[in-house]
């Protein structure tokens, strides 16, 4: 039976597009095919979505849409400090992730290009620089004036790249229940703080045992 439109959403077409990948092993051909596969029309498909790569992109900012709506439900998480707030966003994110593993590593891995993968991430990027850069506290604004190497841009850009380097971990991870991700997690971002400070040494040492440990103990 044909999917009414009054049942459509952008959740609705996300969810018959991840389907659609993970069912044929590789994306839509077109929209024409996509939209007549799953019952609807072009018209209705445009409504939501401009091209088939734009579902891609806002995929992964759903993600970080959901982990947002997520910690806001919690009724501390406004009063937490940046370190907190971000820690509390890496592991609900990676809930998310986990959830739809085989989509993610899917749509990362399809052509083997990382600068492919990173154009699919564009839309994440934006939302979550905007968060972070909402979250930055004034104690650490009082430091970057202090000391110019650590100047606010650099701080989100450092996030994002953390982020990345994360997700990168996590697709690599073959620990169970990605436990090992967590603790990337929280030493990635606690090197990080430390590193904002201006006191990364005894941080740095304990991130780099343990990134030496799983690069060489696990091959």
């Amino acid at each position: 039976m044909a999917t009414k439109k009054s049942e459509l959403s952008k959740d609705k077409i996300v969810s018959m597009y991840m389907d659609y990948v993970l069912e044929h092993n590789e994306k839509p051909k077109s929209v024409y095919q996509f939209s007549k596969l799953n019952n609807i029309t072009e018209k209705e498909f445009y409504n939501f979505f401009g091209t088939i790569e734009s579902i891609e992109k806002e995929i992964f900012n759903m993600f970080f849409e959901k982990t947002i709506a997520l910690l806001k439900k919690g009724k501390d998480f406004e009063t937490y400090d940046m370190r907190s707030k971000l820690l509390s966003f890496n592991f609900t994110f990676f809930e998310l992730l986990t959830a739809n593993r085989s989509y993610v590593v899917m749509a990362l891995k399809e052509s083997g290009n990382q600068l492919k993968s990173l154009t699919k991430l564009s839309n994440l990027r934006k939302s979550y620089i905007e968060f972070v850069s909402e979250i930055i506290t004034d104690e650490i604004r009082t430091k970057q004036e202090q000391f110019q190497n650590f100047q606010e841009k650099a701080i989100l850009e450092s996030c994002w790249f953390q982020l990345l380097l994360t997700i990168k971990f996590w697709i690599d991870d073959t620990s169970p229940a990605f436990e090992k991700t967590d603790i990337y997690i929280e030493k990635s971002i606690n090197t990080a703080f430390e590193l904002f400070n201006v006191a990364p040494l005894d941080s740095l040492i304990d991130f780099g045992k343990f990134i030496f440990k799983e690069k060489i103990y696990s091959k």
